[in-house]
């Protein structure tokens, strides 16, 4: 993936929220990936810590517009966080991952998914029943034991942590990410 649409994605995540925000903003160039249907997940971090996170699973509408309301509601929908205030704009740093394909992880038993996954390229999607969580690959940077990473996921999906059944699926993915260091200029 380019540089240059890792710049277009970060500029249409910070230009929505800025937007939101009542501030100016520039448009983002013209690519034609920005076109294509694609799946995103919208970090904000301040100060190192997370902020708010908000993506989807599949690609259902253009890249552009998918990066544009998962930044919108990371900032102001993410309901761990109050919604971003204006004085913390311009200290929130945006990361845009652009998903690729689920892939199912064949599974007999837990054992067998923990010599499965592939700790730091793996994002996991976990569902049973109504239950469903999904932990982008940069969470093996604070959760790098498979035991314990996929202990947090059920968690997440709201089952207990020793939780096993065989109605459990599992899948993952790769992303590619971009990651402000500053803040873009808009």
């Amino acid at each position: 993936m380019s540089n240059e649409l890792g710049l277009a994605l970060l500029r249409i995540a910070r230009g929505a929220i800025a937007e939101r925000l009542g501030l100016p903003t520039q448009p983002a160039p013209d690519l034609p990936e920005l076109e294509q249907p694609a799946a995103t997940f919208v970090t904000l971090t301040s100060e190192g810590a997370l902020r708010g996170c908000i993506g989807s699973l599949e690609p259902r509408v253009p890249l552009r517009e998918d990066v544009r309301n998962n930044a919108i509601a990371a900032a102001f929908r993410d309901p761990r966080f109050p919604p971003l205030g204006l004085g913390e704009f311009g200290a929130a740093r945006v990361e845009v991952s652009l998903l690729g394909a689920l892939e199912p992880v064949a599974m007999t038993d837990e054992i067998d998914v923990l010599r499965r996954l592939r700790p730091g390229i793996d994002g996991v999607v976990l569902t049973c029943g109504g239950h469903r969580a999904t932990f982008l690959p940069q969470v093996w940077e604070s959760l790098p034991d498979p035991r314990h990473f996929l202990a947090q996921l059920k968690r997440k999906a709201g089952l207990a942590a020793g939780f096993w059944n065989e109605d459990l699926r599992l899948a993952r993915y790769q992303v590619t990410k971009w990651k402000e260091t500053l803040p873009v200029r808009m």
